[in-house]
């Protein structure tokens, strides 16, 4: 029996697949025009159900009305970023004054082009380019507030409320453990930012500064702004700094021998390494890691040492950088704390990754105006590296541990000097 070949679909020219970016651009588009059109008459039926409520039905007579139907008026209402102009329904009073419909007083209050702009900013839209990152609007709807003059005015009001809401917090809530201060250069402006760590293991942003230099001064007025914004400064706690001296005067100067100052390795090492020669940096480095890593405090005192006396005669600066404030850079670990939390607690990376998102966002800037217009971007950033933050590694293992050690010194005499 002969057998017939099975005919399948008529092939054609076209596949499926170059149009299916086509077709989901076309339903995407209709879905959008849909969802705006469907949610624009549903607001024309609830304010006309509610100027009917008002002024009753139509075409009936009412002897003890309260108000009359006044036509349309135009009005804007928020969409997708801009503000968009629609028809409102109207009613007066037997007096002739205006009755505002609940639903359109809402709808007209809630004004998120503030938080929009700002957020664009966030992501890296230009206040050039903010109209071409919104969605679309169906064909007929007049809209304005896109422009780059309108955006910058909102996002210049956005932070502003921001900056004043931060620059002015309660931080008596917070069991303040760990303060690290750190400065960022901005333009001629240094701008100084104080992270601080509870007793969980939790990071708050707890202020910035903005200043000329990050000399003492500075750093102590900022410190001042926190102790009266609610910083305790009755108890110990774990200062992690740089190098800077004017840092550490300034916690001194606030927090008396409630302070204990670490000074951040990383930055120690750096200074040492950038006064020598580059064939004998590979070996001072990993006698610096072996010393720093060893865990013990005595120990590790020693080593460095060690290379102190060696570094001494061909390289003085270098020697010398490594024995300035050697001692405070093993604060921690005289501490003994769990390895983990102590290589979080010996660097000031936490507040500088803080610093990086300030430098991100200001890299976005052509032209610094003034101080002010820096606090805002800083504020800015800060706020919204907060929203990132997670708990210190090793908090959990380690954090008993360091608020222990510092309730215990708050309970040590004050050394008298013998005269």
């Amino acid at each position: 029996m002969k057998k017939t070949a099975r005919k399948g679909p008529k092939r054609t020219g076209l596949s499926a697949g170059p149009l299916l970016p086509l077709l989901h651009a076309i339903v995407r588009r209709d879905l959008r025009e849909f969802v705006v059109d469907a949610g624009m008459a549903a607001l024309a039926d609830v304010l006309e159900q509610e100027r009917a409520a008002v002024c009753g039905p139509r075409y009936v007579h009412q002897p003890e009305r309260r108000a009359f139907r006044a036509g349309h008026a135009v009005g804007e209402l928020v969409l997708g970023g801009r503000r968009v102009q629609v028809e409102r329904p109207r009613a007066r009073t037997v007096d002739g004054d205006e009755v505002t419909l609940p639903s359109w007083r809402t709808f007209a209050a809630e004004d998120p082009l503030h938080e929009r702009a700002l957020e664009q900013a966030l992501v890296g839209v230009s206040t050039r380019r903010y109209a071409r990152s919104l969605e679309d609007v169906p064909a007929g709807v007049r809209t304005r507030g896109t422009s780059r003059s309108a955006v910058s005015r909102r996002f210049v009001a956005a932070t502003e409320q921001q900056m004043a809401t931060w620059l002015g917090r309660d931080l008596g809530e917070i069991d303040l453990v760990v303060l690290m201060v750190d400065g960022v250069h901005v333009d001629d402006h240094v701008v100084l930012a104080a992270l601080g760590i509870d007793s969980d293991g939790k990071k708050h942003v707890l202020g910035v500064r903005e200043g000329a230099t990050e000399n003492a001064t500075a750093c102590t007025a900022l410190l001042g702004d926190l102790r009266e914004r609610g910083m305790r400064t009755d108890q110990t706690v774990l200062a992690v700094l740089d190098g800077s001296k004017a840092l550490a005067k300034s916690v001194r100067d606030v927090f008396g021998r409630r302070a204990l100052i670490q000074r951040c390795q990383a930055h120690k090492a750096r200074n040492v390494l950038d006064q020598l020669p580059e064939d004998l940096r590979p070996s001072v480095r990993e006698a610096l890691r072996q010393a720093y890593g060893s865990g013990d405090a005595a120990r590790a005192k020693r080593l460095l040492g060690n290379l102190a006396r060696r570094l001494r005669d061909n390289h003085p600066s270098a020697a010398a950088s490594l024995d300035e404030g050697l001692d405070e850079t093993l604060t921690v670990m005289r501490l003994r704390l769990p390895p983990k939390l102590q290589r979080v607690l010996c660097t000031t990376n936490a507040v500088e990754n803080l610093i990086g998102s300030v430098r991100s966002l200001g890299r976005r800037v052509k032209r610094w105006r003034d101080g002010k217009m820096i606090v805002r971007w800083t504020v800015t950033a800060v706020a919204d590296a907060a929203t990132r933050f997670r708990r210190i590694q090793g908090a959990r293992e380690g954090m008993l541990a360091l608020v222990l050690a510092l309730r215990a010194h708050d309970t040590l005499e004050p050394q008298v000097k013998q005269a």
